[in-house]
C-alpha cells in the first residue's frame, strides 16, 4: 500500500489532520481543538469503503508527530485516538493531565 500523505489545517485554536484517499469521496480527517498547552484530538473520520487500510492510524501518527516536535499534550476524547493511545504505551508521556 503507498504512503498515505497527511496535511494539517487550522491556527491555534482548533484543526484538523486530512488524508485524501483517491476514491474516498470525502477526506478522511482527525480534528481537534486547543485547551491550553493541549489538544483534543475529538473526532477521526474515515469513509467507510477505505477503513482498514491503515488511514486513521496515519492521521493519528501525525498528530503525534507533531505533539513530539511542537511540545503539546493529547486530550484523546475520541474513541479512536483513545485505543491508539491504549496500543502505545509510548506515548504515555503525550497525554494530557486531566483536571481532577
Amino acid at each position: 500500500m503507498p504512503s498515505i500523505a497527511v496535511r494539517r489545517e487550522g491556527d491555534a485554536h482548533r484543526g484538523a489532520y486530512k488524508a485524501v484517499v483517491p476514491g474516498g469521496g470525502r477526506d478522511a480527517e482527525l480534528t481537534w481543538t486547543a485547551r491550553g498547552e493541549a489538544r483534543i484530538a475529538n473526532h477521526t473520520y474515515v469513509p467507510p469503503d477505505l477503513r482498514g487500510r491503515g488511514i486513521a492510524t496515519a492521521l493519528v501518527e501525525a498528530l503525534i508527530a507533531d505533539a513530539r516536535a511542537e511540545g503539546f499534550k493529547i486530550d484523546p476524547q475520541c474513541s479512536y485516538v483513545a485505543a491508539a493511545f491504549r496500543r502505545h504505551p509510548e506515548w504515555a508521556d503525550l497525554l494530557a493531565e486531566l483536571p481532577s
